[in-house]
């Protein structure tokens, strides 16, 4: 055991000492160390619960002969970093994890790991590390916030977003805002619709890192704490025989990740994080390919912000299991993958079933022929641009519009309130990219603000940030080269033309190259915005969303 370096032998007598100073036992020391890298706290309503998780997984872990050991990780709520100088600190803090969990276990030496992420940055960051370190791991995440359901209302975080949007235009009252407070969140786990911490949650299961029911079990249902308890006896297992991530991380398994990605209808997040998860497992991803896929695999679930549906509706009509079953049988999905059961893909998923058509299509009455992502490039995105096509208005699916630049997202923000944006408009929010974020912020409120005011029927928005799983309408994000790193985005001026053609993957201004090269003449890179501590070391190091927006 890889264990034996800090526990064997008498040179290692002052390390046993160590671990008996808490508490353990030579039997306990006998067996496979399992690291649980356990992210709880007390601000992140997907995490707040974890140690009742956690005593799940070490129960199941010593059932099956092993000795957990638990430490901790950090983890920032998106929800409420939303919106100010915090959301910087969301997508680098995925760095910090992944190093975190690597520290941990190669320090100390552990023979396996459970990783327990719930939140947005914590699944790709813990799956990150997981392909670095290359020992055998297993993923349970937090499971999912259930829904306000009553009386034909469906509500969730991104409802609450909206409705101040609505606020603001006079179209809600102080008490139909309240009501939405109160009611939207009801209880601990990741936010209830198909947002970026639930659709990783779910590609962790589809890429074969996570045990069946994963991705759609309930944080607050008994289900969680014996699928952790499974997890638990499962690392064991895989310790015993030395399964490990990159037999299990391979060029299909991310190819197949992307295909449920397609049906499910993820957060375009995942893409970045998909990106950045493959790289550390050495595995090319060209985001090429996700255009490929989208245009051969149907969307077979429309949950919210795409549709009225939530996760907890998706696991009663038979979880991530059913739609990978479906996509099995419909040659969409390589089901010879091998999985964290010590088993094919096919084999783990072979009896789930749909049971509720009206959630989970088939393949042959799907919501959409295509898939719920597209890759769109241009004189704008030259290496591209992601949008969630699932959540667009059929009508905004190509659009052509003046321009409306703003330089931050508080400027776009100011902007949609001040009622300075009409019918029509297409909004460019630049300089929130990767390196000129820096952090590449996510942007909840102006697309909330947008829905909210009823523009999404005729208003696009555009940026080289990114968007919370949660917003819907004609948002593009991730545009790349970002105005950071003088992509043409920063060349932009209001009144440009932009011609979004989503069903063609086309993103482009009316502008000729001599334009731009005219106008890049008297264009200067900006000021960093933070000069001091992590960002300042994060903007110098980070790629470009492109690739996942890793830092090298």
């Amino acid at each position: 055991m890889r264990s034996d370096e800090v526990k064997l032998n008498a040179e290692r007598a002052p390390h046993r000492s160590l671990f008996k100073a808490m508490g353990y036992t030579d039997e306990e020391l006998s067996r496979p160390l399992i690291g649980i890298a356990n992210p709880k706290s007390e601000i992140v309503p997907g995490h707040f619960h974890l140690n009742q998780i956690a005593d799940a997984v070490k129960a199941g872990i010593r059932m099956a002969g092993g000795t957990p050991v638990e430490f901790g990780t950090i983890g920032v709520c998106d929800g409420i970093a939303m919106g100010h100088k915090g959301m910087h600190y969301s997508l680098a803090s995925r760095e910090i994890i992944a190093d975190e969990c690597e520290i941990m276990a190669e320090a100390h030496r552990f023979d396996g790991m459970v990783f327990m992420p719930g939140c947005d940055k914590i699944i790709p960051g813990m799956l990150m590390a997981a392909a670095r370190i290359d020992l055998p791991a297993i993923v349970v995440t937090a499971g999912a916030m259930l829904s306000y359901q009553s009386n034909g209302k469906n509500l969730d975080l991104n409802s609450v977003f909206e409705a101040v949007g609505a606020y603001k235009a006079g179209k809600a009252t102080d008490e139909e805002l309240a009501f939405c407070e109160n009611n939207a969140c009801p209880s601990c786990g990741s936010c209830s619709g198909m947002f970026t911490a639930n659709s990783m949650a779910c590609l962790s299961e589809a890429i074969g890192m996570a045990l069946p029911g994963n991705g759609t079990i309930p944080a607050v249902y008994a289900e969680r704490l014996r699928l952790a308890k499974h997890a638990g006896m499962q690392i064991v297992e895989l310790v015993k025989k030395d399964i490990r991530p990159s037999q299990i991380l391979t060029e299909q398994a991310f190819t197949n990740a992307l295909t449920v990605d397609m049906a499910l209808g993820c957060s375009t997040n995942s893409v970045l994080h998909l990106t950045a998860i493959a790289r550390e497992a050495g595995v090319k991803l060209n985001i090429d390919l996700i255009n490929e896929i989208s245009a051969r695999v149907p969307n077979l679930c429309r949950l919210a912000p795409s549709g009225p549906h939530h996760i907890e509706d998706l696991y009663h009509a038979g979880g991530v299991s059913a739609v990978i079953n479906e996509l099995i049988k419909c040659g969409y999905y390589e089901g010879s993958n091998m999985t964290v059961l010590g088993v094919s893909m096919a084999e783990a998923v072979e009896h789930a079933a749909i049971r509720n058509k009206a959630v989970i299509h088939t393949c042959d009455a799907p919501y959409s022929k295509t898939g719920g992502i597209a890759i769109l490039k241009g004189n704008i995105a030259p290496d591209g641009a992601v949008v969630k096509r699932a959540a667009v208005l059929e009508n905004m699916m190509q659009h052509s519009g003046p321009a409306k630049v703003f330089n931050s997202e508080e400027e776009a923000i100011k902007a949609i309130y001040g009622m300075q944006i009409q019918p029509g408009d297409v909004v460019v929010i630049r300089y929130e990219g990767p390196k000129g974020g820096p952090g590449m912020r996510e942007m909840l409120g102006p697309t909330s603000a947008i829905a909210g005011m009823g523009l999404d029927s005729t208003v696009a928005l555009i940026t080289d940030g990114r968007f919370s799983g949660a917003s819907r309408g004609a948002a593009i994000g991730h545009v790349s080269p970002e105005a950071a790193s003088g992509g043409n985005i920063g060349l932009l001026i209001t009144g440009d033309i932009i011609d979004i053609d989503i069903p063609a993957g086309k993103l482009s201004a009316q502008v000729s190259e001599e334009t731009f090269a005219e106008r890049r003449k008297s264009w200067k890179a900006p000021e960093p915005k933070i000069k001091k501590g992590y960002l300042a070391r994060y903007e110098r190091m980070v790629s470009s969303a492109s690739e996942g927006a890793v830092v090298k």
